[in-house]
């Protein structure tokens, strides 16, 4: 499922800037790619082979943010009697990146691409993540190419990969695919997303899923301050996610039966945490009926308000647990993504992540009836935790914007009152905690001269709203 926040810095403010730049060092974000990287990268580019298996036939489209040139997916989708095939074509990395060149060991430090305050920082060199490897539009390109057979409702009936050659016919942006859509001019591809993913949305709700439909927050500068504003998912992309989620489910599948390979995995969430998102919600004054359990309670929200949005945002504390869990032989006491409701591997976006590359080559193999790679096989026990560190640098990341971001659009009420809900208490202080403010949608620290009143309504005033410390912080009279 979706998880990664995204906020987009759009002012240009030198404390913005500043407090950005001040974010890469702290972190040590990596910057521009070795020399030796970038000329290997350049190579591969120019000597890729093509798989002998062609597939150009097949009309495939990119649904993407405007603008991006990271194309890891193309879908194309038929009908098949009352059914459906899903053909979904991956950017295949391991074309161009062999095992231990120097593109593969600076992969393998960074894990993954950064995204946030509206720049990138890639996990392979532009000229393969943003060129030779990419789907791009009107290239052949290397893939490996999944086919999903669904039936009438939208449960899959079989699954496979292989190598194949390909090409994307058109590139759409999300807001245009959303537009055509509802305007009729979308054509058969799109039309039958939108039908496979309503299915696939169906299917989710009955085996007890949840996908979190998270906003983008942008920050732009106003007269005198700053405004944050969130960007609701448009219904194509969460029809276009189902896609991945459905693969990655497939991918699963398959490594499970065999006994090998590496998946995406989430505990049940801690019955502490659900209730402390009960009390966020009554800070963001959202109605969460007791008898109401929390996948039905996400699927309750509306994305068009603004309270739900940032309800959205806080639920992603609940996939804090996740991990990656390798295995060969042994299936891993915990297969399961209790968010997705079953088993389900990242195998979707290997321009993007370092373990989507290892986790195809296992499919192919299995699909293949070969032995997994020598190079797959030797790096499957170390890489979840090179994933979690990288995982951990990304999750850091967003927080450390989102720091900032709250900072700059308090700034300038230091002193002002808002209502709010306490809704945790710290264990060894109770006169610090964390209260939820429903005005401006922001979850930050309040501390108070007596214990705080748990998930209860207060006017808390606004002590510190610091952008160089990325600091805002309340008190309770």
């Amino acid at each position: 499922m979706p998880s990664n926040l995204v906020v987009r810095v759009k002012a240009s403010s030198p404390e913005i800037q500043a407090g950005l730049a001040a974010i890469a060092k702290e972190l040590d974000l990596p910057g521009e790619f070795p020399a030796e990287v970038t000329a290997a990268a350049e190579r591969a580019a120019a000597d890729v082979v093509l798989p002998e298996l062609d597939r150009t036939d097949l009309p495939f489209i990119t649904i993407d943010p405007a603008g991006s040139m990271d194309l890891d997916q193309a879908v194309h989708i038929v009908r098949d009697g009352d059914g459906f095939v899903v053909h979904y074509a991956i950017a295949d990395v391991a074309a161009f990146v062999k095992p231990g060149d120097p593109v593969d060991v600076e992969a393998n430090k960074r894990g993954e691409t950064l995204y946030g305050a509206g720049t990138r920082i890639p996990l392979h060199p532009p000229a393969l993540s943003e060129g030779a490897a990419s789907l791009l539009p009107d290239q052949v390109r290397p893939a490996l190419l999944w086919t999903i057979r669904l039936d009438a409702e939208g449960a899959q009936l079989d699954v496979r990969v292989e190598r194949a050659r390909v090409r994307s016919t058109a590139r759409w942006s999300y807001v245009d695919a959303q537009e055509a859509l509802d305007a009729g001019t979308a054509g058969e591809v799109l039309e039958l997303l939108r039908e496979v993913g309503t299915l696939r949305e169906q299917q989710e709700v009955a085996r007890g899923g949840i996908s979190l439909p998270l906003p983008e927050q942008e920050v732009d500068e106003t007269d005198g301050g700053f405004r944050l504003v969130f960007r609701e998912q448009l219904p194509v992309e969460q029809w276009n996610a189902q896609v991945s989620l459905l693969t990655g489910m497939g991918a699963a599948s398959l490594m499970v039966g065999a006994g090998v390979g590496m998946l995406r995995t989430l505990p049940p969430a801690d019955p502490r945490d659900v209730a402390r998102l009960r009390r966020v919600a009554k800070g963001l004054r959202i109605s969460w009926p007791e008898d109401m359990d929390y996948p039905a309670f996400v699927r309750s929200l509306d994305p068009s308000v603004s309270q739900h949005q940032a309800m959205v945002v806080a639920c992603t504390r609940l996939l804090r647990g996740s991990g990656y869990a390798s295995f060969d032989g042994e299936l891993p006491a915990q297969t399961r993504h209790s968010a997705i409701a079953a088993e389900y591997a990242h195998v979707t976006a290997p321009l993007r992540r370092l373990g989507d590359r290892y986790a195809g080559e296992v499919c192919l193999a299995i699909c293949a009836r070969t032995p997994v790679p020598d190079w797959v096989a030797a790096a499957l026990p170390g890489l979840p935790k090179t994933l979690q560190d990288s995982a951990r640098r990304a999750g850091s990341y967003e927080r450390a914007v989102l720091d900032l971001v709250e900072a700059a659009v308090l700034a300038d009420r230091v002193g002002e009152q808002f209502a709010g809900v306490v809704t945790s208490v710290r264990d060894d202080e109770a006169t610090s905690g964390v209260v939820v403010l429903a005005e401006v949608g922001v979850e930050a620290p309040v501390t108070s001269t007596a214990p705080l009143p748990l998930g209860e309504d207060v006017t808390v005033t606004l002590a510190t709203a610091d952008l160089a410390a990325r600091k805002v912080a309340f008190t309770l009279p």
